[in-house]
C-alpha cells in the first residue's frame, strides 16, 4: 500500500489537521530514505524490526532526543496499524517495540503578574500591528485556544454581542468558547485598524498580516516570544505555554476540571489533568496558610 493511500486515510477518515499529516509524512519519508540509502531496502511494508532499531540508533547518534525519536516511531506505528487494517501485513514489525525513556517534561506557566504586566503595562503601539499583536496574546490567554485554531479563526466565528466564539479544533471538532469584555474591546479596536489597511486579500480570517493576508503559525510564535521576553525570565515562551497558563489560572481560581476540559477541547480528562500540577501546588500553599493545625 502506497504512502499516499495512508496520507489520504489520515485526511479523509481520521480528520487529522494538515500540520499533523505533514508531520506523519515527513517522518515516514525520512525512514523510507534511510531504508533506501543505508540498507538498500526500498519497501517499508516488508521491513523487519532490526532495520527500525538501526534507524533509532542512527537518529540517536545524530543527536535527536528520545522524545523526538518516540514521536517518529509513533508515525511508523500508525502506518503499520493502517497496513494491518487494509490487510497488507499480518504482524506489525513494531509489535514488541518499547518506547525510549524520556525525562518528565515540565512546562511552567506564566504567572498572573506576568500576564497583567503584558496586557496592562507593555506598550504595543497604536498602529495595526501593535493592536494585532496584543489581540493575539489576549485571545490565546482569554480562551486557551491552540495556535492553529487562532490562525484559522474567521471573522464570522466571533459573536461580539454574545461574547462567544466558535473554534474548529482537532479532527474538525467545533466548540464554543466565551470571552471577556476586555477581549471584545480589543477585537473591536483591532477590527477598526484592520479596515484601514490598504489591501485585504483575505477578508474571511480574523487576524491578518499588515499585507492583508492570513497570519501564519511562525508569526504567532514570534509575537509571543518577542513580548514575553520583556517580562519573563522563563526559557520557554510559546503559544502553548499561554494555553497552559489559561488552564492553570482557571484551576487555581477554583474552576472544575471538566469545565476546563471542555474549554480546551480535550477528548478526555487525562489530557487536562497534566495542567493540575501547578494548581495542586497552589492548593498546598492555601492549605498550609489556612489550616489551624499548621504551626508557623
Amino acid at each position: 500500500m502506497s504512502l499516499s493511500a495512508f496520507i489520504s486515510y489520515l485526511k479523509l477518515e481520521k480528520n487529522y489537521s494538515q500540520h499533523t499529516i505533514k508531520a506523519y509524512e515527513r517522518d515516514l519519508v525520512t525512514f523510507s530514505d534511510f531504508c533506501r540509502e543505508q540498507h538498500d531496502e526500498q519497501d517499508m511494508v516488508t521491513v523487519a524490526y532490526p532495520l527500525i532499531r538501526n534507524w533509532i540508533v542512527h537518529l540517536s547518534e545524530q543527536g535527536v532526543s528520545n522524545r523526538s525519536i518516540n514521536r517518529k516511531i509513533s508515525s511508523l506505528q500508525a502506518y503499520y496499524k493502517f497496513l494491518l487494517k487494509v490487510g497488507d501485513i499480518t504482524v506489525s514489525p513494531l509489535i514488541k517495540h518499547r518506547a525510549l525513556k524520556t525525562s518528565k517534561k515540565v512546562e511552567v506557566p506564566f504567572s498572573e503578574m506576568e500576564m497583567e504586566t503584558i496586557l496592562s503595562e507593555i506598550p504595543f503601539g497604536d498602529d495595526f500591528e501593535g493592536c494585532r499583536d496584543k489581540l493575539i496574546i489576549e485571545l490565546l490567554y482569554a480562551t486557551g485556544m491552540r495556535r492553529a485554531e487562532l490562525v484559522n479563526l474567521k471573522v464570522s466565528d466571533v459573536d461580539l454581542s454574545s461574547g462567544l466564539l466558535k473554534v474548529l479544533g482537532k479532527r474538525n471538532k467545533e466548540r464554543i468558547i466565551p470571552f471577556l469584555p476586555s477581549t471584545a474591546q480589543q477585537i473591536k479596536t483591532y477590527l477598526d485598524k484592520r479596515t484601514r489597511l490598504e489591501k485585504i486579500s483575505d477578508s474571511h480570517h480574523l487576524i491578518l498580516t499588515k499585507e492583508g493576508l492570513k497570519i501564519y503559525e511562525t508569526l504567532v510564535y514570534r509575537t509571543i516570544n518577542k513580548y514575553f521576553s520583556l517580562v519573563s525570565p522563563k526559557v520557554k515562551k510559546s503559544p502553548h505555554i499561554l494555553r497552559h497558563t489559561f488552564a492553570t489560572h482557571l484551576l487555581n481560581r477554583g474552576a472544575d476540571l471538566n469545565s476546563v476540559k471542555e474549554l480546551l477541547g480535550h477528548s478526555s480528562l487525562a489530557s487536562t489533568q497534566v495542567y493540575t500540577h501547578n494548581s495542586i501546588a497552589e492548593l498546598k500553599k492555601v492549605h498550609q496558610k489556612a489550616h489551624p493545625r499548621n504551626k508557623k
